[in-house]
């Protein structure tokens, strides 16, 4: 059947797309899908693949190759070329036959394998190229018309058929007329062309025939030559000897001379470029991939037919030049095939008629490449003008504009004047086919099963080289200009963000190697050196979550960073599992607030089973989170950040994602105070670090960053167990990595600007200078620039003595760390509300008022009857504190060695 190969083009929608385009694109869809298919191999791919590459180069421009470069250097020239598009056409034939194609030939291909981006601004290129290549067919027409009825340089009046005049505005004249031909052709649709090209072909086949005799059948003659580049309009005669040894030898070597059309002086590379573009007609089958029966069938086995049989026919033809025609003729002769004929107007026709079909197969594949751009809605309205089909779903308009662009190219005025810019344009679209194909085998991905097998990696990667080699060879301003091109379409399709659902090669390849380099993190070999915080937030509702989830991005420092969210449900209960909805929510809120964030998600039967969870299980390898970041848990009202975030404010996004509302201020909450602890306490058991965050939603961070540039926001550190003032130390493990908290928050680029200043507590008598300084060699030490600012507490640690049940001096209960070692305090609350709030003021009171301050957290005592006395205390803490961070660690995280 010949609509089983035929899948609709996959959808997906620009962001912000309305919902009357995507009905305009589902309409396109369906009447494209209702376009029936008729092209078989033969005539929808062999026959429009040897006329593309049977035209100008054969006809008209094979001699000039031979004349100038020798038998020997073009036949390398052959060799080069049809290596670098047999490498293509493997690759060609390996994506074509892994899937079902659509229309847009290579440009499907490409951005199917590739993605939008890359396949989107190849697919521009491969349109340039195709109207370039259109343009480069009509000039040599032009050319050929001109030379077979153009009054002869240097006269006024013609005489016989040579009538027509010759100059720069009669030859657009000539080249407009003709391609308006072409366009009425391809307005009609691929069923008349594909009938045209047939009897084109037939009567290709007939000339070529003649051509082949005529090198036996001829007799030597002389052809005289006018040569209009010299002064005074001289004329030369062209030998053709007939097969002659001595003529074979003199054209063995190279002998570059200056064509006589734009009296320019030849090399190897620019006579390459006029040769290879007898060589850019493999695609011309893939671009009627929407109009075969069966394009996977198709497309290999007529492409590869076609390569070979050119590939025969040039060296042949080259062989028969050299041997039966003087340099002389060959240079200076484009037209010689016809003057050394046995039948020349059957050779003129067959001019006439191959490039008119070259014209007509780049201009037709132009409009199939522009069709399906403009349908993929990759440029928004800027191509929404080429989706306008007939009713036969011929893309009449993007024919039209494919016709306007041609035309405007042929404002050029000489073939060989563009031959190097469609070569370039050409050798680019054929790199990016062989990357699109290397992509997917190194990738690896188990739905690559190309039916064709018959190519590798190595002749991909040979592929490309060859393409990337000879751009530059022939042309590198010219090569440079189609990349930095190429290079602006991509940036523009990566900011417009087109999400597809085509699949994107590129999450396979970073696939795969995450997967090799995730085995080759060996924890085993972690060093404190290179230790980094990576991070799990555990978030309820992201709508009151927005600044914290920010924040915390400030403070991974290129580590690990997971949104963890606990969902209260049972899944015997339920039909189905209920995350999955809700993924797409949280990983646009992680687009959105452009955080470097994964999501877990989890069911529990509560949120200290979901912690737990999500500690043992988030991350893979060495990549898992050391640290767990909580919200602050007390009786302030939640409010929703995400209505006022930059992000969700725009006026196309109207309520933001969807998440639940916030949970009412008299609503119960859906934990208590005593497993809000006991989730602190399993952290540090599981040798996790512990951050609790307090109203971090108050933060304003582009106001405290952007305000004034003296004095500076500052961040506040204290290093010091405020709740256990016996025990206070500055050295001890959890201290060091408050330190380390504080450190990589300024190192962040937005908290650049802000100054950390490190609070000392003292008392009378205990040599606060010498403390000071001891800090200092600390801090230089660490490598870590902050101002120490000395605290007398007497009187706070006086009202401490006045509440403890053992006198001043007695010996305090250690609860000092090692490293690596978990104790646990009996007593850790043995403070009064008085003390607390006490040491709540005189945080308070250190000005000026702080962006952000960091406390050092207790740990949670061992009794668990005494957890809600422990988190009130810390809720006295930090009271009215503003922005807080509650800090306790257990990781070793500093280090003063290189």
């Amino acid at each position: 059947m010949a609509s089983s190969e035929r899948s609709a083009l996959l959808t997906y929608r620009l962001c912000g797309g309305s919902a009357e385009e995507e009905r305009g694109r589902e309409r396109g869809r369906a009447a494209a899908a209702a376009a029936p298919r008729k092209l078989p191999t033969f005539l929808g791919v062999v026959v429009p693949t040897l006329l593309s590459m049977f035209s100008v180069v054969l006809f008209l421009r094979l001699g000039f190759v031979v004349g100038h470069a020798g038998l020997y250097q073009a036949l390398a020239m052959f060799a080069v070329a049809y290596f670098i598009i047999g490498m293509t056409v493997l690759s060609v034939c390996a994506i074509a036959t892994n899937g079902a194609l659509d229309a847009g030939g290579a440009y499907y291909m490409i951005s199917r394998a590739l993605g939008p981006e890359f396949g989107g601004s190849i697919g521009i290129m491969f349109f340039l190229a195709n109207v370039c290549g259109s343009a480069l067919y009509v000039l040599g027409l032009v050319e050929a018309v001109v030379d077979s009825f153009g009054i002869p340089p240097g006269q006024e009046t013609g005489s016989g058929v040579h009538v027509l005049p010759q100059s720069y505005w009669y030859e657009l004249l000539y080249g407009t007329l003709l391609l308006a031909l072409c366009l009425l052709v391809c307005l009609v649709g691929a069923s008349i062309y594909a009938k045209a090209t047939f009897l084109i072909f037939l009567i290709v086949a007939a000339v070529l025939g003649t051509i082949l005799v005529s090198f036996f059948a001829t007799r030597p003659l002389k052809v005289p030559i006018h040569l209009p580049n010299v002064s005074g309009h001289e004329t030369d005669d062209g030998v053709f000897t007939g097969f002659s040894l001595e003529t074979l030898r003199d054209n063995l070597g190279g002998q570059y001379d200056v064509d006589y059309t734009t009296g320019q002086m030849m090399s190897f590379s620019s006579v390459f470029a006029v040769m290879f573009n007898g060589c850019t007609g493999i695609m011309a089958g893939s671009n009627m991939s929407g109009d075969l029966k069966r394009p996977s069938y198709s497309i290999p086995r007529g492409t590869i037919s076609a390569v070979l049989f050119t590939y025969l026919v040039y060296n042949l033809l080259a062989f028969l030049m050299c041997a039966t025609c003087n340099r002389i003729l060959l240079q200076k002769d484009y037209g010689f095939l016809r003057d050394i004929s046995i039948f020349p107007p059957l050779v003129t026709v067959g001019i006439y008629a191959a490039t008119l079909s070259a014209a007509m197969s780049n201009l037709i594949g132009a409009s199939r490449i522009l069709y399906a751009l403009a349908r993929d809605d990759l440029f928004g309205r800027a191509l929404a003008l080429a989706k306008k089909t007939s009713a036969s779903g011929n893309p009449v308009m993007a024919v039209i504009l494919s016709w306007l662009m041609v035309q405007v190219v042929l404002f050029s005025g000489k073939l060989n004047t563009i031959a190097s810019v469609v070569t370039i344009f050409f050798l680019l679209v054929y790199a990016t086919v062989n990357l699109a194909c290397l992509a997917l085998e190194w990738a690896s991905a188990p739905n690559f099963r190309p039916t064709f097998r018959y190519f590798t990696w190595h002749t991909c990667l040979l592929g490309i080289a060859g393409c990337c080699v000879m751009m530059f060879l022939i042309s590198p301003v010219s090569a440079s200009a189609s990349l930095g091109f190429l290079l602006l379409l991509l940036l523009a399709l990566h900011y417009l963000s087109p999400s597809s659902t085509w699949g994107y090669i590129s999450q396979a390849l970073i696939f795969h190697q995450v997967r090799k380099y995730l085995l080759m993190l060996d924890v085993r070999k972690d060093h404190v050196k290179f230790w980094r915080p990576q991070m799990l937030l555990m978030v309820q509702n992201p709508r009151g979550s927005a600044r914290l989830i920010d924040f915390v991005n400030d403070l991974k420092k290129s580590g690990l960073y997971v949104l963890g969210h606990v969902e209260l449900q049972d899944l015997d209960m339920l039909p189905s599992d209920p995350l999955q909805p809700q993924q797409d929510s949280w990983l646009s809120l992680v687009d959105k607030l452009n955080v470097k964030a994964f999501v877990s998600l989890t069911l529990a039967p509560s949120v200290r089973h979901g912690v737990r969870q999500l500690l043992f299980t988030s991350g893979l390898g060495g990549m898992r989170p050391n640290t767990l970041v909580l919200g602050f848990y007390d009786d302030e009202a939640p409010q929703d950040g995400l209505a006022r975030h930059p992000a969700f404010t725009s006026a196309r996004e109207e309520v933001p994602l969807g998440f639940p509302p916030l949970r009412a201020p008299t609503s119960p909450k859906l934990l208590s105070a005593r497993e809000y602890v006991g989730i602190v306490a399993d952290a540090l058991k599981m040798l996790r670090n512990v951050l609790l965050a307090r109203q971090l939603e108050s933060l304003d961070k582009a106001w405290e960053l952007r305000r004034a540039a003296s004095p500076p926001p500052t961040i506040h550190v204290w290093p010091v167990n405020l709740l256990r003032p016996d025990s206070a130390r500055y050295a001890d493990t959890c201290s060091l990595f408050l330190l380390q908290m504080a450190c990589v928050l300024n190192m962040a680029r937005a908290w650049r600007r802000a100054r950390l200043r490190l609070f000392l507590c003292v008392e009378a008598g205990t040599m606060p200078h010498a403390q000071e300084e001891k800090l200092r060699q600390l801090l230089k030490d660490l490598r870590i620039q902050a101002q120490i600012q000395l605290v007398p507490w007497d009187a706070i640690t006086h009202l401490h003595w006045q509440t403890c049940q053992r006198p001043p001096g007695g010996p305090a209960e250690e609860e000092e760390e090692e490293e690596g070692v978990v104790n646990f305090p009996t007593n850790s609350t043995q403070v009064s509300d008085e003390y607390v709030c006490a040491a709540n003021k005189l945080v308070l009171e250190q000005s000026p008022a702080p962006a952000v301050r960091f406390l050092y957290l207790p740990r949670p005592p061992a009794d668990t009857s005494l957890y809600p006395l422990y988190l009130h205390q810390l809720e006295l803490l930090t009271r009215g504190l503003g922005p807080t961070v509650l800090v306790h660690g257990v990781s070793a995280v500093t280090s003063t060695q290189l």
